[in-house]
């Protein structure tokens, strides 16, 4: 508090100057501690899809900084897979160089009354949680309104396949956007033939792609090698009626027991 609240309090003239100079002080206080809050609070978002039978519907991950005590909240009717993803998220964020924030956090998992389950949300959390705390700087060419996220994070930073793959793809292609997965998965849904399919290693490789340091290549569709059968009905000598009764019930789709 200013000296001049010390003067004495006999004096008027006194009494104003130091009522001035309080209401000044006090003006410049809640001025800085304005300018804190609003520089401390951030807001990011990120799509992702959650799995719910054959569907996927759009989930939209939102991450709110704020100043204050660090603490983390996870809301959005998590099932207890989705509230571990904390741990999943802080090590691998550390071991791809980046920190932790250190603030009041609070991840919403939208619509709050669609069940979430599994670790297909780590990713999403992850790059909210790097663009709210402005450790990741997206390219201007590259728009995260049109890309979704859906891959469970290691400790390592290594991002990994989750199910329901398909059902994304898909999802994903009607609306037009593009999706990161991991090379094991993203050969599986290539087969659909439609949309746009990234495949990412990890989240230090998907970081560099999104400042613009790298370039990921789109995953193409390639036709599977084809395997020999095993065996084959022309391996079957001297049982004609018994190839007969075969071939029509594979012709049919009949059900057949041959003793």
């Amino acid at each position: 508090m200013p000296r001049s609240l010390q003067a004495s309090r006999h004096e008027p003239t006194a009494c104003k100057a130091n009522l001035a100079a309080f209401e000044a002080w006090l003006a410049q206080s809640l001025c800085l501690e304005a300018e804190f809050f609003r520089v401390s609070m951030s807001y990011a978002q990120v799509l992702s899809r959650a799995a719910v039978g054959l569907d996927a519907p759009l989930v939209r991950v939102e991450v709110h900084l704020s100043g204050g005590l660090p603490s983390y909240m996870l809301v959005g009717l998590p099932a207890t897979a989705v509230r571990e993803s904390k741990q999943r998220v802080k090590g691998a964020l550390q071991s791809s160089g980046f920190d932790m924030p250190r603030s009041q956090i609070v991840v919403n998992l939208a619509p709050a009354d669609l069940p979430k389950e599994g670790g297909r949300f780590d990713l999403a959390i992850a790059l909210g949680l790097l663009l709210a705390s402005n450790q990741l700087k997206v390219d201007t060419g590259i728009r995260l309104e049109d890309a979704e996220f859906v891959r469970e994070l290691g400790l390592n930073g290594a991002i990994r396949g989750v199910r329901g793959v398909l059902q994304a793809i898909k999802a994903a292609a009607d609306t037009g956007r593009r999706v990161f997965m991991t090379a094991d998965n993203a050969c599986e849904a290539s087969c659909l033939r439609s949309g746009e399919i990234v495949s990412v290693v990890s989240l230090a490789a998907l970081a560099a792609r999104l400042q613009g340091e790298t370039v990921l290549q789109e995953v193409v569709y390639r036709q599977p090698p084809r395997r020999p059968a095993e065996c084959d009905l022309s391996d079957v000598k001297q049982q004609p009626l018994a190839r007969r009764a075969i071939e029509v019930a594979a012709a049919g789709a009949h059900n057949t027991l041959i003793k």
